[in-house]
């Protein structure tokens, strides 16, 4: 499969936890869709401690994974949200 482009995405959006609001990071996302996965290049600023675990609540919201052979987070569905 094709590797995610190398040109990051201009589009920065705040992810955060849908449990209690809390921001886990900044993400240069690309297109209109939903978050399903987020590359770990392209993660502009983190505010976790422990990868795939809001620091507030504790609860898990992502899996660690390889995906087009690139590190990547898979999202849980409706454990995070965005603007």
């Amino acid at each position: 499969m094709a590797k995610p482009r190398v040109k990051a995405p201009t589009t920065t959006v705040h992810v955060f936890c849908a449990k209690c609001k809390h921001q886990l990071f900044k993400y240069r996302k690309g297109g209109k869709g939903a978050l399903v996965k987020c590359f770990k290049a392209r993660i502009a600023q983190d505010f976790t401690h422990q990868e795939g675990e809001c620091p507030n609540c504790h609860s898990h919201f992502a899996r660690a994974s390889m995906i087009r052979g690139v590190p990547a987070l898979k999202m849980i569905g409706g454990k995070v949200t965005m603007r």
